[in-house]
C-alpha cells in the first residue's frame, strides 16, 4: 500500500511518536507499505520554521534527513495534483477546510491513489474513501 502522511503525522513520526496510535504506527512501519512525504510538507515546515522557530523547532533540512533515514520517499507536486484539488468534494453540510497545504496534500493522495493519513478532524469534511484520520 502507498501511504502519504500529512505534515503533522510526518513530524510526529520522528519527534512525537507517542501521539500516533499503535495501529497507525503499525501501518507506517509495515515493510509491505511504501511511505511517502510531500515536498509540500517540507515547504510548510520551512515556512513555519522561518517565521516562528520556537513554534516549529524542526528545520526542513532535519525532516528531509529523517525521512531519508527512515526510507520515506519524497512525492513531488505536479499539475495533476492541482487539478485533483479542484475536484475535492465536501460531504453534505460540511464546512470547507481552508488550509491550502492540507487540501493539496489530500489532492496528491487522491491523484496518486494513495492512502492519506491525517490527525486533522477538519479533513473529515471531504468525501475521500482512502483517508485515515485519528
Amino acid at each position: 500500500m502507498n501511504i502519504l502522511l500529512d505534515t503533522h503525522v510526518l513530524i510526529w513520526c520522528f519527534f512525537s511518536a507517542k501521539k500516533i496510535p499503535d495501529d497507525i504506527k503499525d501501518m507506517i512501519t509495515d515493510p509491505g507499505n511504501n511511505i511517502f512525504y510531500s515536498v509540500l510538507s517540507v515547504w510548510e515546515i520551512a515556512l513555519k520554521h522561518g517565521k516562528r522557530p520556537e513554534q516549529m523547532p524542526v528545520a526542513p533540512e532535519r525532516i528531509i534527513k529523517e525521512c531519508r533515514r527512515a526510507g520515506f520517499m519524497p512525492l513531488s507536486f505536479c499539475n495533476d495534483h492541482v487539478l485533483a484539488e479542484s475536484e475535492l468534494i465536501l460531504k453534505d453540510g460540511s464546512i470547507d477546510h481552508k488550509d491550502p497545504f492540507d487540501r493539496m496534500l489530500l489532492s496528491q493522495a487522491i491523484s496518486e491513489d494513495m492512502v492519506f493519513i491525517t490527525y486533522d478532524p477538519k479533513m473529515k469534511a471531504y468525501d475521500v474513501p482512502k483517508m485515515i484520520w485519528f
